[in-house]
């Protein structure tokens, strides 16, 4: 028998060390501290990144609006100069007079369309344009724009040799009958400007990343660094409430063994004393289980709840459970059920499990009026079983669902102080669950009840880590 332990034992010693390793990475206190690191170096990168975006877009178009606008503001100026030419002296000024197209640096192309029955038709001189205009650049589709608003502009792509073309057109009527004449277009290549543009933005988006992954990185450094005091403090106050709430039990206990000792002789008392020897008692009761309460959750925070890992079946834990809380709940006048879906093994602790389970339904009793019914069940889904404990009681509101499982949180009060209740018992089961590897999940419904549902990694998932 000793030996089949000790082969047991043995078997489930890599397990027993993956989930402390679980349980340490779900440690509240640490989950807290990395969502905290995590967070500050978000909005830290965000800011940053927002900071990095305008000052990229802010760059771009300027250097666009340096590089490429005295181009078209040119190629506008030469369109508007070749429409009053053509207004005043009365015929089309294309092909340009002399070499001014091709003698500049970057050739400005010109084309005149003249309206003939509603339509436009190019001049007959196209052909003789120098230099020779890109086919794109004849399509008469910016110069029917320009006809309905007077002007139009546009950048189209004119080929490999040319490029990015900005094209700008321009009607030009009649000076004394307001007739329209015609549309005259030009155009230049941007093409330079336009690689230079997107070089530029090559750099910014490079420069932006490297920036970002650098400032990443020194984020979650100097959030680690600056949390490092909170965490110390933290660390401190945890070692603090532990040690306190260990040192409190002692005369709590003593107080009440005196305070019960007393009231064996009651008889020698007047009534008010002995009032008050009962209230001390209760009292006393009540601060030792918070004290108990608040060691328990202590040591869960710093990862020091001494857990033996053993394989479990929940399904006879909840028969045990609903052994013990028998003649409470028939007290109660309610009835306790235990129903089982399938095998349900886990390996952990059975002392801690059995306390989760224990806290979920001593609240399901004191919360379930007379008549009511608390159903245990379990069964294995997943691959994680599942402790499920299922009250016909007055049920939470949705807006306290959230915050069920906070220290110290209560629904109602006035009610919890009543049934002996400290808001410590769902963070003690929470935490349990999350040193075992598992979850607790709590669903309910006004006047309908709530549902309490405790999962863990199932004996067979455990076993795949040890082959």
């Amino acid at each position: 028998m000793r030996s089949a332990t000790r082969e047991i034992r043995a078997r489930l010693a890599w397990p027993q060390q993956l989930r402390r390793w679980r349980s340490g990475r779900r440690d509240p206190s640490a989950a807290l501290f990395r969502g905290l690191r995590l967070r500050l170096t978000l909005w830290y990168s965000g800011v940053l990144a927002i900071s990095l975006l305008l000052a990229g877009i802010g760059l771009y178009f300027g250097v666009e609006r340096l590089v490429v606008r005295p181009i078209t503001q040119d190629v506008d100026r030469q369109v508007a100069q070749m429409a009053r030419d053509w207004a005043r002296e009365g015929h089309p000024p294309c092909p340009l007079s002399g070499s001014s197209g091709a003698s500049r640096t970057v050739a400005f192309y010109a084309v005149c369309f003249e309206v003939d029955d509603d339509d436009l038709e190019p001049t007959e001189d196209v052909k003789e344009l120098e230099p020779e205009p890109p086919h794109d650049f004849l399509d008469d589709d910016l110069a029917h724009r320009a006809l309905a608003r007077g002007t139009a502009s546009d950048v189209v792509d004119a080929g490999h040799d040319v490029g990015a073309l900005y094209r700008s057109a321009r009607v030009v009527r009649d000076p004394a009958s307001g007739a329209v004449l015609g549309v005259v277009q030009g155009g230049r290549s941007i093409a330079e400007q336009r690689s230079a543009l997107a070089a530029l933005r090559t750099i910014l988006l490079a420069l932006g990343g490297v920036a970002l992954l650098v400032a990443t990185l020194g984020g979650l450094f100097l959030s680690g660094r600056a949390l490092a005091p909170a965490r110390l403090a933290f660390a401190r106050q945890q070692a603090f409430i532990a040690d306190a709430s260990h040192e409190l039990r002692t005369p709590l206990t003593l107080l009440r063994a005196n305070a019960e000792v007393l009231l064996r002789r009651r008889d020698r008392f007047a009534p008010e004393d002995a009032a008050l020897l009962e209230d001390i008692v209760a009292e006393t009761a009540h601060m030792d289980h918070l004290a108990s309460n608040m060691l328990t959750l202590a040591r869960l925070d710093a990862g020091r709840l001494q857990l033996e890992y053993d394989i479990v079946d929940l399904r006879e834990l909840t028969k045990a459970i609903a052994r013990r809380v028998a003649s409470l709940a028939a007290e109660r006048q309610i009835n306790v059920e235990v129903a089982a879906d399938g095998p349900a093994v886990v390996v952990g602790d059975r002392q801690a499990l059995e306390q989760a389970a224990l806290i979920l339904v001593d609240n399901a009793l004191k919360y379930t009026p007379p008549g009511g019914r608390v159903t245990l069940r379990t069964g294995t889904s997943d691959g994680e079983a599942h402790l499920v404990v299922a009250d016909t009681g007055v049920g939470i509101d949705p807006a306290h669902l959230p915050r069920l499982g906070e220290r110290f949180y209560r629904v109602d009060k006035a009610r919890s102080r009543e049934t002996g209740g400290v808001g410590l018992g769902l963070a003690i089961a929470r935490g349990i669950a999350a040193a075992h590897g598992g979850t607790l999940r709590l669903q309910s419904q006004p006047g309908k009840g709530t549902t309490a549902t405790l999962s863990f990694p199932a004996k067979g998932r455990g076993r795949a880590h040890d082959r």
